[in-house]
Order: C-alpha cells, then structure tokens, then sequence
C-alpha cells in the first residue's frame, strides 16, 4: 500500500536513498546502480510504498535536460584535438563495432528490427560521468590511458546525440506511408533549430551574459531557464527534449561563464536525475524480468568483454602499450546512464515496449556494477592478464616510446617518477648539485615542458612494471617517486624489489598513515611535502625578524636571508663570511628548525635551511643578499664536499689519543664518520673513542680541509 501525499511520498524517497546510497557507497557502487534499486524497493513490484506520479517524473525530465545541458556545456573539442586521431577513431570504432554486432545479437535472439536498434545502440555509449568520477578518485584524469578515455567518452557523446535525432527522426514516420519524408521533415526542423540557436549565440548571449553574471542566482537561473526552454522547443518540433538541452549547452561553452555554471549545476542535477532513476527502477516489473536475465547476461558479457577487446585491438594498431589499451578499454565496459535515458525515449514514442526497457535497465545494473570493481582494481587485474595481451602490441609502440629513442645519460645518479610541480623542483634543485637526473612521467605535456627546460626525459607510468625494462637502474644509486596516491608508490617499491634493484628508493606520502606504510614496505626515506611546507610556513610566522621588528623601541632595517644549499654561504663559519667589510650588514640572529640564535659568535657555523637575520642600512642590505645567495664555486672552500679515508700510522702521535683530545673539526674543519678497525665498523664513534695504530678514520669535509688534515697525520704528533 503506498503513501498518497505526494509530499510524503517525496520524503519517503529521499530517505530511503540517503540510506541505500550509502550501502551503496560502501559497496564503492556508482549511485545510478542504488538509485535504480530504490525504486525497485519503493516501486509496485517489490514493497509498493510510492507511486511515481507525474510532478515526480516532470522533475526526472528536467533532470534530464539539465544533464544533456551540462554535457553540452563541457563539450570540449579541443580535447580530442589534442588527443590526435585516438580519440576520434576509438571512440567511432568502438561506436561502430559494438552497434553492428549489438544488433546481430539482438536479431538472433529474436528481437524486431527497431528493438534490436534501440539495444545495439544502447549498448553501445559508456558513462562519462561514471568514468571521469572513478578515474578522478584514482589520480588517473592526466594519464595517457584517462586522457584518451575522456576523449572517446566525449565521442561518444555526441553520438549519442545524433543517435536520438536518427532515432526520432525513424521513429516520427514509423506509423505513415512517408517514413524518410517524415524523417527528413524532422532532419529539417532540426536544422533549422540548428541555425538559430547560432545565430543567438552570434547576437543575443555575448550582450545579455554580461549583463546576467552581475548576480550569480541569476546566472544560474537563466541557464537552467534556456536549457529547459531548448528542450521544450526541440519536444515541439518532435526533435526530443534532450537535443534541445544538448544544444543548450553548447550554446554556452564557449562562453566564459560556462564553468561557472556547470560547478554550480553538478549537485543540482544529480538530485533531479534521482528521480529518473528512481522511476526507472519502479518500473520495472520483477515477474518479467525472469525471462530478460539469459538475454541480460549475453549482452552484459558482449559489454565487458567485448568493448574493452575492440579499444584495445584499435589502440594497439595506433601504436599504443597493451597495458594503456588495457586501461582505456576497461573504461567502456558498461553501458551509460544515457543508455537508459535513450530507452525511456523509445518507450515514450512507442518504439520499444518496457520488457525491452527491462532489458536495457538489467544490462545497465550488470555492467556498471561490474566495470566499477574492473575498474577500481585494474592496475590489480592487469597482470595476472598481461601474458594474454601481447596480440594486442606492436613489436615497437611507437606512440610511448618517443623519448626512448633519445640519448640517455652516459652517468645517471637519480631516477625520478613524476615530473609536476613538485617533481620538477626535486629535479632542478638535485642538477644544481651536480647530480644527473633522469625523469619519467606518463604526461606528454609534462614530458616537454621538462624537455624544454634542458633536462632528460623518458616515457613511462610509474604503475608499468614493464616501463623499469627500459630505464638504467644499474647506473641509479637513487629512485624517487614524486607522485602521491598510496598505490601508485608501494606498486613502484615492489617492482623494484623484484628486479633486485639495489639502490635507494624515496617516497612521496601526504598522509602519515601512508608514510608508515612506506616504511614497513621498505622505503629508504620518505617524502612529506604538505608537512614540510607546515613547518617551513610556522616557521616563516614565528620568525626570529619578526620578534626583533616587534621589541625593537625604534624602526629598525632588518631582512631575513635562507641559506640555500647551493650557496656560497653555506657551510662557512660566520666570521669567514667577512659580510660586514664587504656589504656593510652584520648578522644579528639566526633562525635554524623553528628556533632563534642570538648567541653568534665567529665560529658559529652556518648549514643550508638556515635563516640569517642581517641587519644595515637600505642600501647595504640588497648586496648583502646577493652576496649571501651567490653559488658556490666549485675550487673554493665550501663549494663541495669530499668523503675520504684515512690511516692513523703509529709515528703521527694520533693513536693512544682520543676524538676529544685529536678535536678534528676545530683544528682542521672535518668530521669523523666512521672508524674501521680490522673487521670491526664503529659508526659515529663517541668523544671518549681511543684510536690504535692501523685505524681507518672515514671522515667528510671539504677538499683542502682532508688535504690539510692528510699533510698533518702524516708529520708529526700534533
């Protein structure tokens, strides 16, 4: 028995959905998928509590409309300009492929000739938005694989879109003598809707937008207004409400409002297409959908398998890697929301019967469900299916291998995964230390921009355990992965391991959860650069400048200079800085991991972090900085660091003697790291450490110190 107050109703609705939706969230289920199981759950096959009554299904059409709108408004055909032919013949060839063999399955399974159309085409369109909010929570948007999945998705699109005007167009004359004159009168009508909505873009929008984006309400009300006012002219002219919103839509992409409005539409459109799903699923009749599940399962089986099979074979004749054919194919292996909106349009005109709708609706349910845990763990799946998939490659993928072919570093020091802007400033900052970097990155505008900048690239997913074939790990002491996402790094860290790579691997975490994860799985250090910049920036506030500016009892001329690790200051004492004879500024204080030094005697010694409170006049203070952030050069002292061995012999006087009483780094500006004696290490060996004859001190410092401290052990005691 069911609720008669529509307001009740309506409430009764949304809260079943609330909760559904979150089991549903649980199951990591698109909401289409729970949706459609609320109204089979409210609906009249299963506990009858609603009746889908005609206010509600206005708010389902508008719902519609808003969608086919919003798809209009973010249509962007620059993107598959950019993809290259990709886009364009995946996204045609799987159209077609899917809809031939679609329509001979459905003809041998007995269906009529405009059935078996309507599911050959249903079949055929994947879900954009399922797809860009899965490939969105997994951080794959920018790489190759999502990329080229966008650009087929917005293919498909607009095929879908000149499916239902063919669709209306057949399907007007379907009962007359004159089907193509009726057809083509709809063709016309469609054209002319064509031409003047281009000529109210020409004239009209770009003198009244400016005009409605003073109020953002407004703004957004008179979108919502001329999409819903398209969809009602294109119903009029039997040209179906959704064309009418699609054209809406791209009425305004080109507009710079159009961001503006579809940020503000998403929520608004999700809500109402509730309740197209909602009707959906309360219409569908449980005692006759036992005779669709055979049919069901063969088209479900045709989806996953047989789109995702098709995007690959294409793709690998284009020049691709089997493994990015095998991630973009799995995005089309599930039929789109649009399916079900196309059929629900041929019900409406009496096309296809709701048994047929059923069908479509059964297949629609298998297939997102499935594809969504296909999706989900594909980095999972693709290797236990990889050895099978070599049909699908060329001998040479020339498409990803571009940058292969380049000349690589004779020498390479450092393998770094992820050229953004972190990565990318990783890379600068190591070549200005003298180390050789090798960047990989899946991004091609990545890839050239760090190109551009001189340094040496190479093509690769850091997820392919394929791409660690073609990259000198031999040659590498270090491996850095710059990218976040838990998965990402920890697949990078296995392949590693199971190549025997023997170097050191970094990385990145946002999360401390995913930095202990990191090191239980054997990371040798951890990158943090959210916490990292935390602390940096409450060190900036709390700030040694600050403190003295604010106690100071008259204006003091004060700047904060960071020792960089590059810089000639950097390893000095403060008194062989000489900064006041050659400037005229004096450091005053120094700030050093989020505390302050006043106590700075001549040989208080600086290291790279530190931050220099310097003190002079307006005029002294722009040398000072220049002069304290000047690269080093490489000949002078400071300008590098050295790791040498030396033996303590028995005529230096040295053994007998301990760290403390020999004082190293006062006398001669070293530190002692190590000491091997015989088999035995002594790592950081304590003040109180005695040396013998025939130790071996491990010492760092820079190179005329260890050539000085080598003169000294080899005279006299000291």
């Amino acid at each position: 028995m069911h609720f008669e107050d529509l307001f009740v109703q309506t409430a009764l609705i949304l809260a079943v959905s609330a909760f559904i939706g979150a089991l549903g969230l649980k199951l990591r289920q698109p909401l289409i998928v729970t949706f459609i199981a609320v109204g089979v759950l409210v609906g009249p096959s299963t506990f009858n509590l609603v009746a889908i009554s005609e206010p509600l299904l206005l708010l389902a059409e508008i719902g519609i409309a808003v969608l086919l709108f919003v798809v209009g408004l973010k249509l962007d055909l620059h993107l598959i300009r950019t993809m290259g032919p990709v886009a364009l013949a995946t996204g045609l060839g799987q159209v077609a492929f899917t809809s031939l063999f679609g329509f001979l399955i459905a003809l041998g399974l007995g269906m009529s000739p405009i059935g078996a159309l309507y599911v050959a085409v249903a079949l055929t369109f994947s879900s954009t938005i399922i797809i860009v909010k899965l490939l969105s929570d997994k951080r794959e948007i920018d790489a190759l694989h999502g990329r080229i999945a966008i650009g087929f998705l917005i293919v498909q699109d607009i095929a879908v879109v000149l499916a239902m005007i063919v669709l209306t167009a057949l399907g007007t004359g379907l009962e007359s003598s004159h089907v193509w004159l009726d057809g083509l009168l709809v063709l016309l009508k469609g054209g002319l809707l064509i031409a003047g909505v281009a000529l109210v873009m020409r004239f009209v929008l770009p003198t009244l937008l400016p005009h409605l984006a003073r109020s953002q309400e407004l703004l957004l009300l008179s979108a919502i207004a001329w999409a819903v006012l398209l969809a009602a002219i294109g119903d009029l002219l039997n040209f179906s409400k959704e064309v009418g919103a699609f054209l809406a839509g791209i009425s305004l992409a080109s507009t710079p409002f159009r961001e503006a409005i579809a940020s503000r539409l998403v929520s608004l459109r999700d809500f109402l297409l509730l309740f197209f799903f909602i009707g959906l699923g309360a219409q569908l009749d449980l005692s006759t959908l036992g005779s669709q599940v055979a049919p069901a399962l063969l088209f479900s089986l045709f989806v996953l398998i047989g789109n995702p099979l098709i995007v690959m074979a294409i793709m690998g004749y284009m020049g691709y890697r089997k493994r990015t054919g095998f991630l973009a194919g799995l995005t089309v292996a599930q039929i789109s929301e649009f399916s079900l909106i196309l059929g629900a349009l041929g019900v409406s005109l009496g096309h296809i019967s709701q048994e047929t709708l059923g069908l479509i609706t059964l297949v629609g349910l298998i297939t997102i469900g499935l594809s969504t845990y296909m999706i989900l763990y594909s980095h999972q799946i693709y290797p236990r299916l990889a050895p099978w998939l070599d049909i699908f490659e060329r001998r040479h993928p020339y498409r990803e291998s571009g940058a292969d072919n380049e000349p690589q570093l004779a020498q390479v020091d450092v393998i770094l995964f992820g050229l953004g802007r972190y990565g990318r400033n990783i890379a600068k900052n190591l070549i200005r230390r003298g180390k050789k970097v090798l960047g990989v990155d899946f991004d091609p505008q990545a890839i050239d921009l760090f190109r551009e900048e001189g340094m040496t690239v190479s093509y690769g997913d850091s997820e392919d355990p394929e791409i660690l074939e073609h990259l000198p790990l031999a040659q590498a002491g270090w491996v850095i992965s710059a990218i976040p996402g838990r998965d990402v790094n920890l697949t990078l860290l296995k392949a590693l391991r199971q190549k025997g790579y023997g170097g050191k691997v970094v990385l990145t975490a946002h999360t401390e959860e995913d930095a202990d994860y990191y090191r239980q799985a054997g990371a040798d250090k951890v990158l943090w650069p959210f916490i990292d910049a935390a602390e940096q920036a409450a060190d900036s506030l709390t700030a040694t400048l600050e403190e003295i500016s604010a106690l100071a009892p008259w204006p003091v001329t004060l700047e904060e200079v960071k020792v960089r690790p590059g810089s000639a200051a950097s390893g000095k004492m403060l008194g062989d800085l000489d900064l006041r004879e050659r400037t005229g500024a004096s450091v005053v204080a120094l700030d050093r991991a989020g505390r302050s030094h006043f106590d700075l005697t001549a040989e208080f010694q600086i290291f790279p972090g530190d931050r220099l409170v310097i003190l002079g006049s307006r005029e002294s203070l722009p040398q000072a900085r220049i002069y304290l952030e000047e690269s080093a050069v490489a000949d002078e002292p400071g300008g590098t660091f050295k790791i040498a061995e030396l033996l303590v012999e028995k005529d230096t006087g040295w053994p007998g003697q301990t760290m403390a009483d020999l004082d190293l780094r006062r006398r001669h500006g070293i530190s002692v790291i190590g000491i091997k004696r015989g088999e035995q290490k002594i790592v950081s060996p304590p003040p109180d450490e005695v040396l013998k004859t025939g130790d071996i001190l491990l010492v760092i410092g820079q190179p005329f110190a260890i050539r000085a401290c080598r003169e000294a052990i080899r005279g006299t005691a000291p």
